[in-house]
């Protein structure tokens, strides 16, 4: 996590993905942190599936476009 921010209104933690080439932003709401989380949140294991997710996506959608890296 690289910050906090708000946006609209709503606290988002700011991630850097692919070596700090990308951002995401997930609100507080999608994880296990604060006091209001929402029962279908990521908690660690869920952000780390999902960000293997994105990158296994983001590697086929390179080979796909014949994007080298």
């Amino acid at each position: 996590m690289l910050f906090t921010a708000r946006m609209k209104g709503v606290l988002v933690f700011v991630c850097e993905i692919e070596g700090g080439k990308r951002r995401i932003s997930l609100p507080q709401s999608w994880t296990d942190r604060g006091p209001e989380a929402t029962p279908n949140r990521f908690a660690v294991d869920g952000l780390t599936a999902a960000r293997e997710l994105v990158d296994a996506l983001a590697s086929r959608l390179r080979n796909a476009s014949g994007d080298e890296e």
